[in-house]
């Protein structure tokens, strides 16, 4: 009989081969071995992608968990999830097979990161750049063969997304690489950079005239896979009618909350007197980024003051409008991989108004980066949400916790939007009660995406039904809540902001009463922190010791 193999040298081995399977998820998590690469969606890449991960199945399940240290039997339950997730998204909801945004975004975000992160010489990112562009026809083709009976919303929102990226390579990447002094290199990139967008804008085109006049196929997921999607991506084993159960109860709370809070500004409709503050309590347009960046200054200065979580010395963040190819995206943090081998500066994307809209909509869509609101999300993208967390990340030694390939977005999201209400609670804009309204806005649109991600996949809700939720239930503009509520058509699970922020909470309360109550906020972070990203009820084996599945309540 042949020894087990050791847990950690399948860890090596698995994570060796999901970088380069997924290159761009290898640059995300600031390994640079398979720069060059893209993804490859051909059918034979796919069925051999699939037959290892079945290989990969068997080799951990080969491994006796009862002979491993109790972290490891953690992991190995994590590491096994992931295995049998990436399955399910290739053979169950079939992502790649649907929706056309799946290959504008690869695109996007593996040029992009070649963009933003100064990681290696300018030259050497820009080889690295060609290399991909000369490999774009080839993606492009793969979504021709591939995305058949898409959806219409996926079609409609693929578009975008792909239009975008043409823009990215036709205005973004020359000004990129604008320092560049290498003649030939400069019209090498040129040359590839009108290959891809010819070849990218031919997609368009056929999308356009031979696909979405026929796009009929259902985005619905249905319950059976919703759950399933939940249970291995996000570790979360709960029913959607337990899920809706809870939001409604949240949901609720915070609506009184946020209507007694509003009620007191002005007297009168609560409602109404919050739409009066957004009209009054905006930035002007072009004035976004300036807002943004004297908020991350405080933010930073009150951390540093107050005993709630370490702060490392080398935090460096840039504030910077959102790059054209993801401007759907109203926020966003960009956050070097925690496997870089040195610190580089952060990218925190704001998305201001188009120059050209009417005056009307550059008001509308600034009313909801209203000054409140975006304490919130300056909060839940850099401090201490997104950025924060991945400083800590990088001091983790177990390879599962630390790379971003097993996170589950339950907990990456879930401790940003947790921040939120946590920053208040230690005492962040006391003085202003305004800076409450705003997180519990965001609250509101977090708990209205619980509710419609799962009526529109396991119910019959269109999205107009959803649009009409976020409007009257979370108090959105009408485009905002249209946005949001597309958003749940192709990000099924995006309830996990939600899920997060109360099983944290949860943790919390249950860590801090082991503690015997006396357990600092910052002991807290600090040690939650400390185990990386697993999901909600590993952290609670890690910090609790316990077996209990009971991450909500």
């Amino acid at each position: 009989m042949h020894a087990a193999e050791p847990f950690p040298h399948f860890v090596d081995d698995y994570l060796n081969y999901l970088y380069e399977a997924h290159p761009t998820s290898a640059t995300m998590d600031g390994v640079h071995m398979h720069d060059d690469l893209l993804e490859d969606f051909r059918r034979p890449a796919i069925e051999t992608h699939l037959s290892a991960l079945a290989g990969f199945a068997r080799r951990l399940d080969a491994i006796p968990v009862a002979g491993l240290p109790e972290s490891e039997q953690i992991e190995h339950a994590i590491v096994s999830s992931n295995i049998r997730g990436r399955q399910f998204d290739f053979e169950g909801t079939r992502s790649w097979e649907r929706n056309p945004q799946v290959y504008a975004e690869t695109l996007a975000s593996s040029l992009a990161a070649q963009t933003i992160f100064d990681y290696a010489p300018e030259a050497d990112r820009a080889r690295r750049i060609l290399s991909k562009l000369r490999q774009t026809p080839r993606l492009i083709q793969a979504a021709r063969e591939n995305v058949k009976e898409p959806p219409a919303i996926f079609v409609k929102v693929g578009l975008d997304a792909l239009r975008g990226v043409m823009s990215f390579i036709d205005s973004d990447l020359p000004k990129a690489f604008r320092r560049l002094d290498d003649v030939q290199l400069l019209s090498d990139l040129a040359d590839a950079s009108q290959e891809a967008v010819q070849s990218v804008g031919e997609y368009v085109e056929y999308l356009e005239t031979e696909v979405r006049p026929k796009a009929k196929a259902s985005f619905r997921l249905g319950q059976e896979k919703f759950e399933q999607k939940l249970r291995l991506e996000e570790g979360l084993n709960l029913s959607v009618e337990r899920l809706l159960a809870i939001a409604d109860r949240e949901l609720r709370n915070t609506q009184e909350e946020f209507r007694t809070l509003a009620g007191r500004l002005n007297g009168g409709d609560p409602i109404e007197n919050w739409r009066k503050s957004k009209e009054q309590s905006h930035p002007q347009p072009g004035q976004l980024l300036a807002t943004a960046r004297e908020q991350v200054i405080e933010l930073q200065t009150f951390l540093r003051r107050n005993s709630i979580v370490t702060l490392p010395d080398d935090a460096t963040v840039e504030v910077a409008a959102t790059p054209d190819f993801f401007r759907w995206s109203f926020a966003s943090m960009w956050t070097p991989g925690p496997f870089e081998q040195r610190a580089q500066r952060a990218m925190y994307y704001l998305t201001d108004v188009d120059p050209s809209w009417p005056h009307d909509k550059q008001i509308e869509h600034l009313r909801d980066f209203n000054i409140p609101t975006l304490w919130t999300i300056s909060i839940h993208e850099v401090f201490p949400g997104h950025y924060l967390h991945y400083q800590h990340l990088r001091k983790v030694e177990s390879k599962v916790r630390r790379s971003t390939l097993f996170a589950p977005a339950s907990y990456i999201e879930g401790w940003a939007h947790y921040c939120e209400q946590m920053m208040l609670e230690a005492g962040f804009g006391r003085k202003d009660h305004t800076l409450k309204l705003g997180q519990l806005a965001e609250s509101l649109v977090r708990l209205a995406r619980v509710v419609v991600g799962i009526r529109l996949h396991t119910d019959d809700w269109s999205v107009e039904q959803g649009m009409r939720f976020f409007r009257d239930e979370a108090f959105l503009e009408e485009s905002t809540a249209r946005r949001e509520a597309e958003r749940g058509t192709f990000d099924p699970t995006y309830l996990v902001y939600t899920a997060g922020k109360l099983g944290l909470l949860k943790l919390r309360h249950d860590w801090q009463e082991q503690q015997g109550g006396k357990a600092s906020l910052r002991a807290f972070h600090d040690a939650l922190l400390s185990h990386g990203s697993a999901p909600l009820w590993a952290l609670r084996r890690f910090m609790l010791g316990s077996n209990s599945d009971a991450v909500l309540e």
